[in-house]
């Protein structure tokens, strides 16, 4: 590893950073080491990143000591917070002042902050076509990260705009599910516009990417997706693709959805607000061609359901009563 360029990563056991880190243990000969930084280093999935040849260390977004001791001696970090961990905008803003804070001190070459567009800049603070969240948002895991951008001015940092992960379908319950009558229905406010999704595991292969092009990208702005589709346009894929139909999209407005009482509701509804009502905008944020430059195995929605068909089949059976 002495000979190598040490990538710190944030969110390790997480689905970006883990493909990060999987991504730079995947490429030996890369010149890249991975150090897998994990609020606790004897959970499994920090044991098995270790037997896999990751550097595993201790660190907290929450404390900044922390963060700069597992960033010493590092050329590189990934930065990413988790929003759905304590559904708190103010508390991810926290947490990457922390991250850039350590960075800095540490003398970090290049940090890759993941983050998102602050939403208020489409729709301002009298618009009453969605409630604010959290008293200043529109939408918080959004907004604060895009807000969050400004503690990187003083840090090399390229700013990763990701997407909705497709992920979500099956790990969310967000997908399609089955009725009683044996159809397939899928209730989203989306209507008929173009959603940006790609696999998780591709975001953290972009950042590879990323790192391996090196200090041409410090001070860039890459936003990335995997494809743009409509929710039609992926019924039809998943019916194609999962032999299993039909599957129908319910389109409702994003105040129904609002009102769904699941926990963060509001939040999704908020989002897929602005996905479609600012679709053209969140589109033109988002360069298909660069991310597939920058991971070549970068995955269409038809290719991520044959990788994940078992799991995205499995999510679509109604969940059981209590």
């Amino acid at each position: 590893m002495a000979d190598k360029k040490v990538i710190a990563v944030i969110g390790s056991t997480g689905q970006q950073g883990g493909s990060l880190v999987r991504a730079i243990l995947a490429d030996p000969n890369g010149g890249f080491a991975a150090r897998a930084i994990t609020r606790d280093t004897s959970k499994d999935k920090a044991k098995a990143l270790a037997a896999a040849g990751a550097e595993v260390v201790s660190g907290n977004l929450d404390d900044v000591e922390s963060l700069k001791k597992a960033f010493a001696g590092a050329y590189g970090v990934f930065v990413v917070t988790n929003f759905w961990e304590s559904f708190s905008g103010d508390r991810e803003k926290a947490q990457a002042k922390n991250a850039a804070e350590a960075a800095k001190a540490a003398g970090v070459k290049h940090v890759i902050w993941s983050t998102l567009e602050d939403t208020r800049q489409f729709v301002s603070a009298d618009d009453q076509r969605m409630p604010m969240l959290q008293e200043k948002y529109r939408v918080p895991h959004f907004d604060a990260k895009g807000e969050a951008n400004a503690y990187f001015k003083d840090v090399p940092t390229t700013f990763l705009i990701t997407s909705f992960y497709w992920d979500n379908f099956y790990m969310f319950g967000l997908g399609p599910k089955k009725g009683e009558d044996g159809t397939y229905g899928w209730t989203l406010p989306m209507g008929n516009e173009k959603l940006p999704g790609m696999a998780a595991e591709d975001i953290g292969k972009v950042a590879y990417g990323i790192f391996k092009a090196g200090q041409q990208y410090v001070g860039k702005t890459v936003g990335v997706a995997g494809e743009f589709l409509t929710v039609n346009e992926m019924c039809q894929k998943i019916e194609k693709g999962l032999g299993i139909s039909p599957v129908k999209y319910n389109a409702v407005e994003p105040d129904a959805y609002r009102k769904f009482g699941f926990p963060g509701a509001d939040e999704l509804g908020n989002m897929f607000q602005m996905d479609r009502d600012f679709a053209r905008e969140m589109m033109a944020n988002r360069n298909l061609d660069e991310a597939r430059k920058l991971n070549p195995q970068l995955q269409t929605f038809d290719q991520f359901l044959a990788k994940n068909k078992q799991a995205v089949v499995a999510s679509t059976e109604p969940v059981p009563a209590a």
